[in-house]
């Protein structure tokens, strides 16, 4: 008599069971399944079994999802080598927020040995609508508001998934008073260049001081603090620890910790996503305005997150609204959300996810252009730079030779942005581009330079003019990369 086999499909680390038998049986009626949701719109699913499957019936008309209009959707099957688990993924475009699909697996699925599944199976699935926390500020989380009078820290990104600015609707929200502004680097219009002091002025239209947290003070002061009960902040972050507007965010909530006011977060999405976790671990001595705490160049953490971080040294009164509808796994265009210039050089998400895979430079003759999309510096062959790099095989990216005057250098084109981790393309690009130029690193004595504020350590920079390959880099920071990632678990918000 031949044996059953099993078929289990994994969704959120849950399963569901399905048996197969060697009879042939209708299928004309499906086994439901409990419904699922999932927050990932692009969720690739395995269906694992524990016999050899008959490659020949691993199609789409056996095996294949349909929206809730009964409508097919083009996907992608794969069949594992070992030929016991399929994986089917969305193939033109990603599933739509707030819509149920099925997916749908019919009893032509056959083993190796001719068994077929004793019925036709389908498992109901939701991506449910995506929200910010700026949104559910007003709708589940009022109370915090109520009758206060707010200071409001944030930019030209600080709009809800509908492009209002919030600024608007807090001075309009009936039940609060909008007293003072609080802009980042680049200002509360997200205009000024990087570097430039932004000065403090008087808001035209609302009549409300708009202080400047990158001009002559970085952390509110408590004059400025005087005339608010609380504090919130809703600024989009770019996933660098570099990028200062996080920094500002920590310099906030020492204040609030210092003066006795509350800070709210409403939280925003990591636009890289929050699985990749990789650079050097910012060491004590390496605190600045561009590394404010122990983080490696790219945390995978939310503005949330990072502020629950942050606040094991601060112990500030701090709520973090968090997101609806949101997962590590997501990254931002799977929000569905608008991208926000959030400042002059960080347009698009090319920018975004380019940003630190070649801007680790710093104060070397390594140098990036066109909106950090272009890495290269003088006395590099442009060829042999991107053939090393290309060598290199790293995730999610390919380098084009191409020079600017002349310096040669590589464009990156980005292939797979849930792939490419762009700490670990930017220690490549330096290391490999040192290979070819032998450039001059920067050296900390008394005064730390800003390659090493950058990197977060002096080390990196002694390894290169050691010629170390980036593998040996890479591995030089392995144990303490580790470590913050076991620390970071217990300040995590999303699965």
């Amino acid at each position: 008599m031949k044996r059953n086999f099993k078929i289990f499909v994994f969704l959120l680390f849950s399963c569901i069971f399905m048996a197969f038998t060697s009879t042939t049986f209708s299928t004309e009626k499906y086994i439901f399944l409990s419904s699922k949701q999932n927050t990932d719109s692009n969720k690739m699913w395995t269906i694992k079994f524990n016999t050899t499957l008959d490659k020949k019936t691993i199609t789409d008309e056996n095996i294949w999802v349909s929206d809730s209009k009964g409508n097919k959707l083009d996907t992608a099957l794969a069949l594992a080598e070992n030929l016991k688990s399929v994986k089917i993924s969305p193939l033109k475009k990603s599933y739509n927020l707030n819509e149920t699909y099925f997916l749908n697996i019919e009893n032509g699925v056959q083993a190796l040995n001719g068994n077929k599944l004793s019925s036709a199976v389908a498992m109901p699935f939701t991506i449910p609508s995506f929200k910010l926390g700026d949104e559910l500020l007003f709708t589940n989380h009022s109370e915090l508001i109520e009758g206060k009078k707010i200071g409001f820290i944030t930019n030209q990104t600080g709009v809800n998934s509908s492009g209002e600015n919030m600024i608007t609707l807090l001075a309009n929200y009936k039940g609060a008073k909008l007293t003072a502004l609080y802009g980042p680097e680049h200002g509360i219009d997200g205009k000024a260049k990087a570097g430039d002091d932004v000065k403090s002025y008087i808001h035209q239209s609302l009549n409300i001081p708009v202080y400047s947290l990158y001009g002559d003070t970085r952390k509110p002061t408590k004059e400025m603090l005087s005339n608010i009960d609380v504090l919130i902040f809703d600024i989009q972050d770019i996933g660098s620890r570099s990028y200062t507007y996080m920094s500002t965010l920590n310099y906030c909530m020492l204040a609030a910790a210092e003066y006795n006011k509350p800070i709210i977060v409403l939280d925003r999405p990591n636009p890289l996503g929050g699985k990749i976790v990789d650079g050097p671990v910012l060491e004590d001595k390496y605190k600045t305005f561009v590394g404010v705490d122990n983080l490696p160049i790219c945390h995978g953490m939310t503005a949330g997150e990072l502020a629950n971080f942050f606040n094991r040294k601060i112990s500030a009164n701090l709520t973090v609204i968090p997101m609806e509808g949101y997962s590590r796994d997501m990254i931002f265009e799977d929000t569905k959300l608008k991208w926000v210039q959030s400042s002059p050089y960080i347009p698009d998400i090319a920018s975004v996810f380019g940003y630190s895979a070649t801007s680790l430079g710093s104060e070397t003759s390594i140098f990036q252009d066109d909106s950090f999309k272009w890495v290269g510096g003088p006395g590099i062959n442009s060829d042999k730079y991107a053939k090393l790099l290309n060598d290199d095989k790293l995730p999610g990216v390919k380098f084009i030779a191409k020079s600017r005057g002349s310096s040669g250098g590589v464009k990156l084109l980005i292939t797979d942005y849930r792939m490419f981790n762009p700490a670990k393309t930017g220690i490549y690009t330096l290391a490999r581009a040192h290979s070819l130029n032998n450039f001059k690193v920067p050296k900390s004595n008394e005064t730390i330079v800003m390659f090493d504020k950058i990197m977060g350590t002096d080390k990196i920079g002694m390894y290169l003019e050691k010629g170390y390959t980036p593998q040996q880099i890479e591995a030089t920071y392995k144990a303490d990369l580790e470590q913050f990632k076991k620390e970071r678990q217990k300040y995590l918000i999303y699965e």
